[in-house]
This record gives C-alpha cells, sequence and structure tokens, in this order.
C-alpha cells in the first residue's frame, strides 16, 4: 500500500470500517477482499475469497449478508454470511440468474434485481426470510439496437437502480440507448414474483446507456452513457414513473483523444457534486450540479490514480472517494474539496483486477 497523507490522521473513525472489493478472478483477482478502512481513509486488505466464486465483479452489502453477481456466460449470483465481518462466508453455492454475464445487482422490492449484459436482460432473485436466495427467478428480456454495429447489436442491460420511493426500478440497457423502467408496486401486487416493464425511454442513437444514479432531492437522474462518454441528466417523476431526458454534459475536455468510456457516478448527499470515473482517459470527471439537480457541468479532471476506472465509490462518512482500477490492479482513494468538489489523491492499495467497493 502507498499512502500520500499522514497516517493517523485526526479524521473520526465511521462505522463503515469495512471495504469489500470485487474483482474478475479470471484476470488474477483474489475474489472479494475484505479490507479495513483506516481513520485516514486507507485500505489494509486482511482477506480474500479467492476462487470460491467466479469473477465476483459487483457487490450489494445489507446488515449481515453480502451479495455477488458472477460475470460468467452461465450467469450467477450469490449470497454470502457477515456473521464474521472480516470473512465473507458463502451461503451455498452460486445461484443460476437465468441471464449471460450479469454485470450489476440491487436489492429493491424484497427481491435481488441482476442486469445481465451479454443476454440484454433484467432477472429478480426472490430472497428468503433470512435473506438468502431461494427460488427461481423472473427473468425479462429486452429487445432492441443501435446504430453501434460493434456494441449495439443487441441489447445489454448493465445497470439496475431503484429510484428513490423505492416503486420503480431503472434499467440502464447500452445495447438499446434506452432506459427501461419497472414498476415494483404492480409486479408485487399481481403476485408471481413476475417482473414486468413499465416503459421504456430511448436516450440519444449510440450513446449507450450504463449506470444510474439519483440526485438526493428525488427529481432527477443522472445515466452515465459509455459510447459518447457523456452524462444525460434527465427529470424523473416519482407519480408518474417517467423519466425525461432535458441535457447532456461532457465528461471529458474538448482537449481528449483517444479512448473515452465513463462507468460508475456517485453523486454528494447534498447534491452539490457528482463525480464519474472515465476509462481510457483514466480520470475523475468532477461535475458541479446546479439547484435542484437539473444542471451539470464539468469543472474540473484529476487522473484515477490507475489505469481503466471500472468502479467508482463515495464512503458513507463522503470523506474518501474510491476508484477500482481494474487493468492496473489497485484501488485508490482521494478526498475530494467541500468547496470544490476536486478529489485529492490520498493513497491507494494492490487490488488486482478490481471491479468495484462496498462499504459496511
Amino acid at each position: 500500500m502507498t499512502t500520500d497523507s499522514p497516517a493517523g490522521s485526526s479524521a473520526p473513525s465511521s462505522p463503515a470500517d469495512r471495504a469489500y472489493i470485487g474483482s474478475f478472478t479470471s484476470a488474477g483477482g483474489r475474489g472479494v477482499t475484505t479490507a479495513v478502512v483506516a481513520p485516514d481513509g486507507g485500505l489494509h486488505p486482511m482477506h480474500h475469497t479467492d476462487r470460491a466464486l467466479p469473477d465476483p465483479s459487483y457487490l450489494a452489502i445489507r446488515p449481515g449478508l453480502l451479495y455477488a453477481v458472477c460475470e460468467t456466460e452461465s450467469g450467477t449470483a450469490a449470497a454470502l454470511s457477515l456473521a464474521d465481518r472480516d470473512r465473507p462466508e458463502p451461503l451455498g453455492e452460486p445461484v443460476p440468474v437465468r441471464g449471460a454475464g450479469p454485470t450489476h445487482l440491487v436489492l429493491a422490492g424484497g427481491r435481488l434485481f441482476t442486469a445481465n449484459y451479454t443476454s440484454g436482460s433484467v432477472s429478480a432473485l426472490p430472497l428468503r426470510a433470512d435473506g438468502t436466495l431461494g427460488g427461481q427467478p423472473s427473468v425479462h428480456p429486452h429487445r432492441g439496437s443501435g446504430p453501434d454495429t460493434g456494441r449495439q447489436r443487441g441489447p445489454h442491460a448493465h445497470a439496475v437502480v431503484p429510484a428513490p420511493s423505492g416503486r420503480w426500478l431503472l434499467a440502464a440497457d447500452l445495447g438499446t440507448d434506452s432506459v427501461w423502467i419497472y414498476d415494483l408496486e404492480t409486479d408485487a401486487d399481481a403476485g408471481g414474483g413476475a417482473v414486468r416493464p413499465y416503459g421504456e425511454v430511448r436516450l440519444r442513437p449510440g450513446s449507450g446507456p450504463r449506470q444510474i444514479a439519483f440526485h438526493p432531492g428525488g427529481r432527477h437522474a443522472y445515466v452515465t452513457c459509455e459510447l459518447d462518454a457523456t452524462v444525460t441528466v434527465c427529470h424523473w417523476d416519482d407519480a408518474a414513473g417517467t423519466l425525461v431526458p432535458v441535457a447532456e454534459t461532457p465528461l471529458v475536455g474538448p482537449e481528449a483523444t483517444g479512448e473515452s468510456y465513463p462507468s460508475e457516478l456517485v453523486v454528494r448527499a447534498d447534491g452539490r457534486f457528482a463525480w464519474a470515473a472515465v476509462r481510457g482517459q483514466d480520470h475523475i470527471a468532477v461535475l458541479a450540479l446546479g439547484g435542484d439537480g437539473g444542471t451539470a457541468e464539468l469543472v474540473d479532471t484529476v487522473p484515477c490514480g490507475g489505469h481503466w476506472p471500472r468502479g467508482l465509490a463515495l464512503h458513507p462518512s463522503e470523506r474518501w472517494l474510491y476508484a477500482a482500477n481494474e487493468r492496473s490492479g489497485d484501488v485508490t482513494w482521494f478526498v475530494p474539496d467541500a468547496r470544490t468538489g476536486t478529489p485529492r489523491r490520498a493513497g491507494s492499495v494492490e487490488a488486482p483486477a478490481a471491479s468495484c467497493v462496498v462499504f459496511g
């Protein structure tokens, strides 16, 4: 580990003092890594699941449990016990999601949802009373394509994100240039665990929606678009379940050359700033959010500290921002400036084929 800020900082300890790092075992990753979060934000790895789970690329957490997608062609999800927070233990074999290449997951409406990139579908997995996975998943396949023949010959669901109210689930699909909206309340009333689309919102052709994040005010959402290196600002009406694109903001400056593939975007709790990781450029874009979140302006970019930042995570204390740099095999952390939002590099730790970070 390298640290650019002095150890033993006066920053108070956070209750989220464990970090769980997902990775690609097929590229040399060590499965799910548990790390202690030090008082200065530094990460100190202490345990790895290694090959107990294949390619646990994205994680979700709830008290006592950790969930992972296994991003393989067969497509599975797994639950891990956090009875010992330092040593996550798989609870049985991974469960098929009936979709290929699951790349993202979230807990919503009493179920575990996965976005299946390769098959272009969304799966809903039932949860037992104790939170473990049980029963057959319900699957909804997306339909459509986009103008990029190399990346958009068919649907590629990339993320599933609940609306702040919990009633709706939004799914970003890179292949169809759209955001699909699911009504979790209607699904629950219908019974049987089915997952049915309520609507589909088209974004600009060729934009390639990848990730979604909501403004804390609840009236706007930000869709990170991988293929054109932008974020689309959308107005969200929770009562009607409608999403309306209103503006686009570039995540790279006009001088940028070469590959620019945004990945994850996170928003500060007070709604003043958002940060987006951009692979290829290998930077973190700083966005100033205006008013109730209806505008986003690129105000700065800083190096991500490595190569190919696939994941970006804000610590619950909001004192530190973490970039999971997949191809350089490290997690780098930053201290965001409270006034300008610009992150200052504070340190890094080796994490082969790192893909995401969650805290608990």
